[in-house]
């Protein structure tokens, strides 16, 4: 078959420049006719070799048409024409028109004179409009264009005989109906059945849908379905061309909706098995995604009213396929759903509509009962459909409403559940639950608030105890539904408040701005507007059935419990009852008494918890369990709120002494796998119980658009986003204040300290005096400063919280370095240069030092004292959030459902104000900063900074989370376990220690801690991770950063319940601003790759700046790079002088050399570097190839006091290199490039700003730090030694290192490894004994991982905070930093490298040569590895996600060799990952070559 074009294979991968565009974006001009006449072909054209590849575009040959036109998109639509502007041709004539028709209908006439009169023809229709168009001689040019479509002959001009008509259909629609009539239909169809050219089917496709709008009934007459099918069979992998065949169907279908007979003729064509094909295999890779769920609104249209579909579809198990789908779509994130009609639902929305449309309704007051019974009767007769049907998807609903769905999503799987349980029976029924805890699924139910889904649930439970009520009624009461229903039920007297309520919930329809009830959500489009209003639920709907459910089924006799309460239960409450009074009676001792009988009950409540299966989530919660332990753990503080001696050193003993005990008891099966221990147990069961809560609402913006807006609040300007009204009202009784009743317009993003600022001077202007008068210009003054630096990020308080690390907001932090730009070189380098002068004497002077400089690039306002105080319905306002966050919080209440519409806007908040009191001193700060002399000992570990602890300290969560929130104790306990899984093992050394200092312990061996650490994964809360991600897509959120308070409260105090690909979309929105940092995170693939960091577009979105960078001096280059670029929001790309090549493989192998520059020997930065610190090996690191040793990676090398004097020179090029480091780390990360260095896991920590210990040491010197932590052990020894004896203390055998005397060691107080650092002992000291041992092991900790490297790391981080502030990175852990930083390097099986590599252009997954090419990269070693991939990428590691996440993908191509192929090498594209491979003859010499030019080939970028 002859083609006149061969269809490219990648359309939607290619360039938009390249792409086909649809008839909506493009019009061809008069030179794009003309091209597509000239280069028309009718020959089929081979795909383009690799040779033609230029850069990273990859072209497609055409003809036909030329690269104006595209596959289907020749035309504009008729809402675009007024944009043209009238040309010559738009009037033309009759005579014109006339004499173009006489040429064509001329017999004489050639193919070239035909051609030449089409394309004049074309030209004049594709910028008419119907208006200027004149007087077209229809009757007599239709016919004479549909003998030409329709002859045999010359196929171009067949291609623009269609083409005008295409083009006339566009200019005018009413043309269509002559079209028809002329005997168009019959002619296209036939083309678009052969298929003989391209091109020609291309055009009559498009022609056909644009006929279609008009003229749907001839259309299927005539066999365009038919056509259409066909055309999507044949072309398979054909993006657009599917896309728009399925358009076309669409809108065809939808004419006939109602018609019974209609559809069920389509369906004996095979649109259902057609568009199931698409939907199962790659629908949502060919088809856009408004298509694929077109696709599947298609399908439940069909099964609306067609019974032949309802069965075709249970016979083709359509379910398997919907469920793939809800798995694969992330379950819940399709919650953009828009309620009004004709907006454009989500795909989880299309799914659930078709699950209900296919199954019979259990209502039976369905207006069509006759077909509902009809597909009752089908289930009937084939019960297998039913059994396939529910056992797919049941337990897929039962997960996409635990994820977290939104309100509208929800109440559709529970329809559907309904509909499955109704229609089931009792043996299918118990097959379907027993691997699903419905119990626990619907006692989490029962806590939503909507009446929809309560009485939904409700339903489910009637239906449940009906058919099997033995089973169902144990399991009820022991998970909390007897219970809910209770609660539903308790105080009868209270029926009317309920009403109420309920009446209030009628009305949400007008608070969420939403046309119709959730009854109708998912009912036909066909339904009457004027029933929609009428919600079909009773207002006392849930209190009646929950009734009627305790009176048939839980009454007193049936169910031997109290209220529903378990016997498991009530021995739980007694348990943590006496656990609670036995902590109180310690605690108001001396905080360490009952130490014994407390290590029992908390064992025996442990052993409980330890039972497994046997306690519910709702027994969990409900006994008090979490609430007990927390309670322990704190000391009792946590019930008693009692902080006044929280300083006290007992206080704080007791605290450690539990932490042990409890962790102890926790790992007590650590000898075992993870899986088995009690600490993993207890995790599940706190996560299994938050997610039966739901106090973390997502909060949807409705009908949200962009639009011109002024504000009073700040500065007084336009915006573009919407505005909150707000009437400020002075409290009763407050006389010192003036009112101010105007409503102002406040900015969605304001916080209180803008609007403080802006109403200060207005409101406080009653006070009399000069004073007072200056008072107010001064604040006038501090609010101008305020307002111009806002934070629109609802996650950053203004006055942080002691002791809690918050998360700067895009904006600000830009600001802040916008404010910085003009002097922040200048600032950096007096700061750099106080670093290389001042003296390290004083061992709090570095510290201090490198404190204050971390925060200097970020200023905080948390010493500002606040002169008003805000409230909202007699509330106070917490003044860290802004005032869209307050205003949600207090609605949240009142709606959980709640959805940010006109309404909202529209509505003027009252917010009350008075003057604030001076005496603002918090406990906090007087608790934590003077920690007892435990905590400062440098040789110990700074417990009190690890933030669990100081969370157990303080009682509370390092945030302001509001306590009586039903989540926060679970929270909390999550956090304190989260904390002992990371830090177990410091624990248990620091107890192995003191053991061996009273004796329990004997050997130094017996030291060593190895414990099994619990996957982080484990600690992920997918409902909350789902919640975020959905509040990120909000278009507010998008357009604003404005989100609820608990995104920024929960990812400040557990961090770790989010998935790493959510706290990296939420890091890089909330730090680099709100455009388009969404789009730059690519969703997981097809194949279930999880990962979502697509590193490669990390900056689509940022414009772009070229840096030429010398090859032979990366280093300079670099500092010449950041000098200029460091605050530059600009992607910088890089060029190599005297090399052509530019864009992402140049830069990426910039990254990577640089990287490699700072690992070099003889630049004084890291420990293993001695040619830094001896002169007799500096000859030796003269190689410049020589790199530092460091097997557990890169840590700072300690530089004394002492050197800064004698080498002053050679530490201040130390101090400018960690610098220029933390500005090329902070650039790698927000440019999303990726460095190979290999730091070690303290020096994260260091980044993260973390305080180190001893227990650190280990990490990167792990002899030394193991020798240290046993002299601790022996001095901890000596000093119990000396309390304990009555006498003077004599030397004894115990105190022996290894059966050696601490003098015999002969180590003098100079720092281990170097010898010119030498310890400041304050005895004096020149060599180590007994009695100086602890003082020796205290200095050596301080040189090594505090005075020792602070002032290398406070430039590290002034370099650092140049580019964006470091905090951000703080919600990460050290090893996902290094993800970030570093990305991944991992092995690859055969079947891994199938699934992510593409091959195009000549070759396919399986052309033998690569087979052998697969087989080579999968045997590759290490080194080998590292090499190929910065071959092909420019970078020798992978992102984030390994080859899953590498974007573009990796693509192997054939290339044409003009001499013997096995003597050529391959080339590579790195901007496009792009492997151009010969076909080699063998395996052998596959990897002989690529080994070859994989070694030889680096170090330079020319055109391959």
């Amino acid at each position: 078959m002859d083609r006149g074009r061969k269809r490219p294979e990648v359309a939607d991968q290619l360039p938009a420049d390249k792409r086909a565009c649809s008839s909506s974006e493009f019009r061809p001009t008069t030179a794009d006719a003309v091209a597509a006449v000239s280069s028309s072909s009718t020959s089929s054209v081979p795909p383009p070799s690799s040779s033609e590849h230029h850069d990273c575009d990859m072209e497609s040959s055409s003809s036909g048409r030329g690269g104006g036109d595209s596959a289907y998109g020749s035309c504009e639509s008729d809402d675009d024409l007024h944009h043209h502007q009238p040309r010559a041709g738009c009037g033309a004539s009759r005579g014109k028109f006339q004499r173009i028709i006489s040429v064509l209908d001329s017999e004489d006439a050639g193919p070239s004179a035909q051609l030449a009169s089409l394309t004049e023809l074309c030209e004049a229709l594709s910028f008419c409009m119907e208006d200027s168009l004149g007087y077209f001689p229809m009757d007599n040019a239709l016919p004479l264009l549909v003998k030409l479509a329709g002859s045999e002959g010359n196929p171009d001009v067949m291609l623009l005989a269609i083409r005008a008509i295409t083009y006339l259909c566009d200019v005018m629609p009413r043309a269509a109906d002559a079209i028809v009539r002329h005997g168009a239909l019959s002619v296209l169809c036939g083309r678009l059945l052969s298929i003989e050219y391209l091109d020609v089917a291309e055009q009559s496709l498009q022609a056909l849908e644009k006929i279609s709008r008009k003229q749907p009934v001839p259309c299927l007459q005539a066999g365009t379905i038919m056509a259409v099918l066909g055309f999507i069979d044949f072309f398979s992998t054909s993006v657009q061309l599917v896309e728009t065949a399925v358009t076309c169907l669409m809108r065809i279908t939808s004419c006939f909706s109602s018609s019974t007979e209609i559809l069920d003729v389509l369906c004996k064509h095979g649109v259902i098995s057609k568009s199931l094909h698409l939907i199962a295999v790659d629908g949502r890779t060919t088809l856009s995604q408004s298509a694929f769920v077109g696709l599947i609104g298609l399908l439940a249209n069909l099964a609306n009213t067609s019974l032949v579909a309802v069965r075709t579809l249970f016979e083709l198990c359509v379910s398997s396929s919907l469920k793939r789908i809800l798995i694969a779509s992330g379950i819940s994130h399709g919650t953009t759903y828009s309620y009004p009609d004709g907006v454009y639902s989500n795909q989880v929305h299309e799914v659930l509509k078709l699950l209900n449309h296919m199954m019979p309704s259990a209502a039976r007051d369905d207006e069509n009962i006759q077909l509902v019974m009809a597909k009752e009767m089908i289930l009937e007769e084939k019960p297998m459909f039913l059994h396939q049907f529910s056992a797919d998807i049941l337990p897929v609903l039962i997960e996409v409403v635990k994820s977290g769905a939104n309100l509208c999503v929800c109440y559709g799987c529970l329809s559907v559940m309904i509909n499955i349980i109704y229609f089931s029976t009792v043996d299918m029924l118990q097959d379907l639950v027993k691997n699903s805890n419905i119990s626990s699924f619907l006692a989490g139910l029962m806590a939503r608030k909507d009446r929809h889904v309560l009485v939904s649930a409700l339903k489910i439970v009637e239906l449940l105890m009906q058919k099997f009520s033995c089973v169902c009624s144990s399991s009820f009461i022991k998970e909390g539904v007897v219970y809910a229903i209770e609660v539903l039920l308790e105080h009868e007297n209270r029926l009317e408040s309920v009403g109420l309520r309920l009446d209030q919930q009628d009305n949400q329809i007008a608070l969420r701005d939403v046309p119709r009830c959730l009854c109708y959500v998912f009912d036909p489009p066909n339904t009457s507007t004027s029933e929609r209003k009428a919600c079909r639920l009773g207002k006392d709907a849930v209190f009646s059935l929950a009734k009627h459910i305790k009176d048939t089924y839980f009454t007193g006799e049936s169910v031997n419990c109290e209220i529903g309460v378990s016997e498991v239960l009530k021995k739980l409450k007694i348990m943590c009852a006496t656990l609670n009074e036995t902590v109180d009676q310690s605690s108001s001792n001396d905080g360490c008494a009952k130490t014994e009988e407390l290590s029992q009950l908390l064992g025996q409540v442990m052993a409980e918890i330890n039972l497994g299966e046997a306690i519910s989530s709702f027994e969990f919660v409900e006994s008090g369990i979490v609430r007990s332990l927390v309670h322990y753990l704190s000391n009792g503080r946590y019930l008693n709120k009692s902080y006044s001696d929280c300083m006290s050193t007992s206080h704080w003993l007791a605290i450690l002494k539990r932490l042990q005990i409890f962790t102890g008891i926790s790992l007590s099966k650590a000898c075992q796998n993870w899986e088995d221990m009690l600490l993993t147990l207890l995790v599940r069961k706190l996560l299994d119980a938050l997610t039966s809560f739901d106090n973390f609402p997502v909060i949807v913006s409705q009908f949200f658009k962009s639009r011109s807006s002024y504000s009073d609040i700040p500065s007084r300007h336009s915006t573009l986003h919407p505005c909150l009204r707000v009437r400020f009202v002075r409290e009763d009784g407050e006389l010192n204040l003036s009112d101010y009743s105007d409503v102002v317009s406040i900015e969605v993003s304001s916080s209180f300290v803008a609007i403080e600022g802006f109403l200060w001077p207005k409101v406080g202007a009653s006070m009399s005096g000069q004073l007072q008068e200056q008072k107010g210009k001064d604040a006038t003054t501090t609010s101008t400063a305020v307002s111009s630096v806002r934070c629109p990020e609802v996650n950053v308080p203004q006055e942080p919280c002691p002791n809690t690390q918050h998360i700067p907001s895009t904006n600000f932090a830009q600001v802040l370095i916008n404010q910085e730009q003009q002097a922040s070189l200048e600032d950096t380098s007096m700061k750099l240069r106080e670093m290389m002068t001042e003296s390290s004497s004083d061992p709090l002077s570095s510290s201090e030092g490198h404190a204050k400089g971390s925060e200097s690039s970020f200023p905080s306002n948390k010493d500002a004292t606040p002169k008003l105080i805000f409230s909202m319905e007699g509330r106070e306002v917490d003044r860290s959030l802004t005032l869209y966050q307050a205003i949600l919080q207090f609605q949240i209440n009142a709606e959980p459902d709640l959805v940010v519409g006109p309404k909202f806007w529209n509505e003027v908040y009252k917010v009350s104000y008075r003057k604030a009191s001076q005496n603002t001193t918090h406990w906090q700060e007087a608790c934590c900063d003077s920690p007892s002399l435990i905590f400062q000992e440098k040789a110990g570990y700074p417990w009190h900074k690890l933030s669990f602890i100081s969370s157990i300290f303080l009682a509370e969560l390092p945030c302001k989370l509001d306590k009586s929130n039903p989540s926060y104790e679970l929270l909390f306990m999550i956090k304190i376990l989260e904390g002992l899984n990371r830090f177990s093992s410091y624990l248990l050394s620091y107890e192995r220690c003191t053991s061996l200092a009273e004796g329990r312990i004997e050997n130094l061996d017996d030291l060593k801690v190895v414990v099994p650490s619990i996957p982080q994964a484990e600690f992920i809360s997918c409902k909350l991770t789902d919640k975020l991600e959905q509040q990120l897509q909000d278009p507010l959120t998008l357009a604003t950063g404005c989100m609820p308070a608990w995104c920024g409260q929960l990812m400040m105090a557990c961090p770790f319940l989010f998935s790493f690909e959510a706290r990296w979309k939420y890091f890089r929105f909330t730090t680099f601003g709100c455009k388009g940092q969404l789009n730059q995170i690519q969703p997981a693939n097809i194949s279930g790759s999880s990962s979502v960091i697509d590193r490669r577009s990390a900056s689509v979105w940022s414009y772009r700046k070229k840096f030429k960078v010398t090859r032979s001096d990366i280093l300079g280059s670099a500092a010449k790079m950041m000098a200029s670029h460091a605050q530059s929001r600009a992607v910088i790309e890089v060029e190599y002088e005297e090399e052509v090549g530019t864009g992402l493989g140049p830069t990426m192998e910039f990254f990577t050399l640089v990287s490699h520059e700072f690992q070099k020997a003889g630049m004084g930065m890291w420990r293993g570097d001695k040619c830094s610190f001896n002169v007799s090996q500096t000859s030796q690191c003269s190689d410049e190839s020589a790199f530092v040793v460091a097997p557990f990676g890169l840590f700072p090398c300690p530089w004394a006091a002492a050197s800064c004097a004698s080498d002053g020179r050679q530490f201040s090029d130390v101090i400018k290199k960690f610098s220029l480091l933390g500005q090329l780390v902070a650039k790698a990360i927000r440019d999303g490039r990726i460095l190979d260095i290999p730091f070690c896991s303290a020096f994260y920590k260091v980044i993260l700003d973390q305080e180190l210990g001893i227990y650190d040491i280990q990490s990167f010197d792990p002899e030394l730090g193991r020798t240290l932590l046993e002299f601790q052990a022996l001095s901890y020894r000596k000093r119990f030694l000396e309390s304990a004896s009555s006498e003077n203390f004599e030397y004894s055998s115990d105190l022996c290192f290894r059966s050696t005397a601490i003098e015999d060691l002969c180590l003098d107080f100079t720092l281990p490894g170097y010898s010119d650092y030498v310890l400041s002992s304050a005895t004096n000291s020149e060599m180590l004994n007994i009695h100086n041992l602890e003082e020796y092991v205290s200095l050596v900790v301080d040189a090594t991982i505090k005075d020792g490297i602070s002032r290398q790391v406070q430039a590290f981080r002034l370099g650092f905070n140049e580019v964006f502030p470091l905090k951000s990175l703080q919600i990460f852990t050290e090893d996902e930093l290094e993800r970030v930083l570093c990305g991944e390097q991992e092995t690859w099986t055969f079947s891994e490298l199938l699934d992510h590599v593409k091959f195009d252009h000549g070759y396919t997954a399986s052309s033998p040569p690569v087979i052998n090419l697969l087989e080579t990269i999968q045997e590759f070693e290490c080194n080998e590895r590292r090499a190929f991939l910065q071959f092909v990428t420019g970078a020798p590691r992978l992102p984030p996600g390994g080859l899953a996440a590498l974007n573009p993908k990796l693509t192997i191509v054939r290339k044409l060799c003009s001499y013997e192929v096995d003597m050529d090498l391959p080339s590579v594209m790195t901007c496009a990952n792009y492997l151009k491979l010969p076909p080699y003859s063998s395996k052998e010499i596959t990897r002989e070559r690529l080994l070859y030019a994989i070694t030889e080939g680096q170090g330079s970028f020319h055109l391959s």
